[in-house]
């Protein structure tokens, strides 16, 4: 064999090598490629978080990688991370009212045409196991795309079945329910849970706040004349019943002097000074009592 057409390859890499040996920054830029291609290999998911993984060939892959550390294909497999723990949606009208992500709150129209606004707060979590299908039919913008104009819609149609009245008084609660019914149905088909829907604050329009007020005013003013009015009555009623008493008293009473004659005598003694015996009515009669009257019964 031909020694001219045979490939020496420590030679060759003897060449290859010492040039790196003589060029230390080609020999810098291989090891910088090596360490960033390895740390892209490497994915860390913290605590409270989901990673949901896209191929650059297939797409979006159908799993969702849990807490830990997990290895990807650099440049074809990219990592997006979801947090599925639980947050707070906050729509106020009052200025840093709330944690988490806020908004205005909802302008709302009753039954009846009367304008209220109302400040709700929404807990929510991600389900764990199926972030991957809500980043492949929504996205990171779930909040903006799905939440907010969900709420909005929702709460707007049920204040709407209401009027102001039962909105201001009895039936808060019965809204408050229906409301977080109607958002845990619209938010699973999302693969969103709804933990707790908190309606705040009622907010009533200036004159409905005056007619209320008025209204209370009313039946304060009410209430006091209906007390009044118990009194009279119950003042009445004794008096009554007093002089019903008085009356058979006064009846028994003469009963008693018909039968008795000598009672007017005794009750006339027991009113004078103890000790007298002997009455001058006038200058011709003198009344002598009988010591018996004297001696206690």
């Amino acid at each position: 064999m031909n020694n001219d057409n045979v490939i020496d390859i420590d030679r060759l890499n003897a060449q290859v090598f010492g040039k790196f040996k003589n060029s230390p920054i080609i020999l810098f830029f291989i090891i910088a490629i090596a360490v960033i291609t390895l740390s892209k290999s490497i994915t860390i998911v913290e605590a409270g978080k989901r990673v949901v993984v896209f191929n650059s060939f297939t797409g979006v892959e159908q799993r969702t990688l849990g807490e830990g550390m997990h290895l990807l294909v650099p440049y074809i497999q990219t990592p997006v991370s979801y947090s599925v723990r639980t947050n707070t949606y906050t729509m106020s009208s009052q200025e840093g009212e709330g944690a988490g992500v806020r908004d205005g709150a909802l302008n709302c129209l009753t039954s009846d045409g009367q304008k209220i606004q109302i400040d709700l707060s929404l807990r929510y979590h991600l389900n764990p196991e199926t972030v991957w299908k809500l980043h492949k039919e929504v996205g990171p913008e779930f909040l903006d795309k799905i939440i907010r104009p969900g709420i909005r819609s929702i709460v707007r149609n049920a204040v709407a079945n209401y009027p102001v009245i039962e909105v201001y008084s009895s039936k808060r609660q019965d809204i408050q329910d229906d409301i977080e019914q109607k958002i845990n149905v619209a938010l699973a088909k999302y693969h969103i849970t709804a933990s707790e829907v908190l309606v705040r604050n009622v907010t009533f329009t200036e004159e409905f706040a005056k007619a209320v007020e008025m209204k209370q005013v009313a039946l304060q003013e009410s209430e006091r004349m209906r007390y009044i009015l118990d009194k009279e009555r119950q003042e009445k009623q004794r008096k009554i019943i007093e002089a019903e008493g008085e009356a058979e008293a006064i009846k028994r009473k003469a009963a008693a002097l018909k039968a008795n004659p000598q009672l007017i005598q005794y009750e006339y003694v027991s009113k004078i000074a103890p000790g007298v015996q002997t009455i001058i009515t006038n200058q011709n009669s003198i009344m002598n009592l009988p010591s018996e009257m004297f001696k206690k019964q």
